[in-house]
């Protein structure tokens, strides 16, 4: 149908394949981001070109391997986070109906936005409403998202009109359904947890003081989740993972407070607010190395809360956050 608005979910994305030569352009192409990475350029290529492009991939290929196929070994060629995406969309796309084409795109690697935006006018969509899967907003990740449709968008003779959303860190139907998940979860499990960490990708220290707004976005929907869990929020501590190089960054860090967790001989389940979908983040940092970090140092029990990913509630959620927030006005009009 002519003039029918098309729905981009964006994530971060992830390399082609579990091996060193396809994770070498991913990685070049994601620490080539001035958002990513803010320093001086002089400094930084002969760092990233010289040493990390050399000797990263192969390391980032391992871990990558740990958790491309699922249980039942099915991958489809494809990243558990693009897989996941897919099926977000999918999900969406089913709700929503015929009144909206929906689509994903990746910021970095495949599927590009540029490929996003053309699949999506390729069917007539002369308005675009675009989803960043990144509940808090930040620089390195929803900006970077602006910067990389801009860059799209640069050349194109017809242009359509194009909607984002900067965030929904604090809404309460997202809390509400990271509430539901740590319930079922401990319901599932049939113990009680010490200690609950909502444990956020971290971000260079020196980017908040000049004025990223990601850490306060971050401690809000904390907030908002304990609030949600009633006692249990009492449990409830922030922490931030994945940090690298040699920079302060936002603090407390997840793995040290596993350690002292671990040994305090405690049970903990952790669950990462900050990511829409499983990822090597959450499946391989948080459910196979913070575990190991967390168990060796004497911890009694560890548990891995998944991601919103691809749930019916969660599918929901983004059609009406979108309808709501993004699509208003151009639904139902004929147009």
């Amino acid at each position: 149908m002519s003039g029918t608005p098309g729905l981009l979910l964006v994530n971060l994305g992830s390399p082609d394949a579990p091996t060193a030569n396809a994770v070498r352009p991913y990685l070049f192409e994601f620490l080539h981001d001035r958002r990513v990475i803010n320093t001086s350029r002089w400094i930084w290529c002969p760092i990233l070109h010289g040493i990390i492009l050399r000797f990263r991939p192969a390391k980032s290929a391992r871990l990558y391997k740990k958790i491309w196929d699922q249980p039942d070994g099915i991958s489809n060629g494809e990243a558990p986070l693009i897989r996941i995406t897919r099926r977000q969309a999918q999900a969406v796309q089913e709700i929503l109906g015929q009144q909206v084409h929906v689509d994903i795109a990746m910021r970095y690697g495949n599927p590009s936005i540029d490929l996003g935006l053309d699949r999506l006018t390729a069917k007539g969509c002369t308005k675009i409403a675009v989803l960043p899967l990144y509940p808090q907003y930040s620089g390195p990740t929803t900006a970077s998202v602006y910067d990389g449709l801009s860059k799209a968008l640069k050349g194109r003779k017809n242009v359509p009109n194009i909607r984002i959303l900067r965030d929904y860190h604090d809404d309460d139907r997202y809390v509400g359904l990271l509430a539901a998940s740590i319930e079922a979860k401990i319901n599932a499990n049939g113990w009680e947890p010490d200690a609950i960490l909502a444990s956020f990708h971290g971000m260079p220290q020196r980017y908040v003081e000049q004025g990223d707004p990601y850490q306060n976005e971050c401690e809000k929907t904390t907030a908002l989740l304990a609030t949600k869990l009633g006692q249990r929020g009492d449990k409830l501590k922030l922490t931030f993972q994945s940090r690298f190089g040699p920079l302060e960054w936002l603090q407390p860090y997840t793995d040290d407070v596993l350690e002292a967790l671990g040994k305090e001989g405690q049970k903990i389940m952790v669950l990462t607010p900050g990511f829409s979908a499983d990822c090597l983040e959450t499946l391989e940092e948080i459910n196979i190395e913070a575990r190991q970090t967390f168990m060796s140092a004497g911890g009694a029990k560890f548990d891995y809360v998944p991601c919103l990913n691809d749930t019916t509630a969660h599918a929901q959620f983004l059609a009406d956050l979108a309808s709501e927030r993004l699509l208003t006005g151009w639904l139902n009009r004929g147009e």
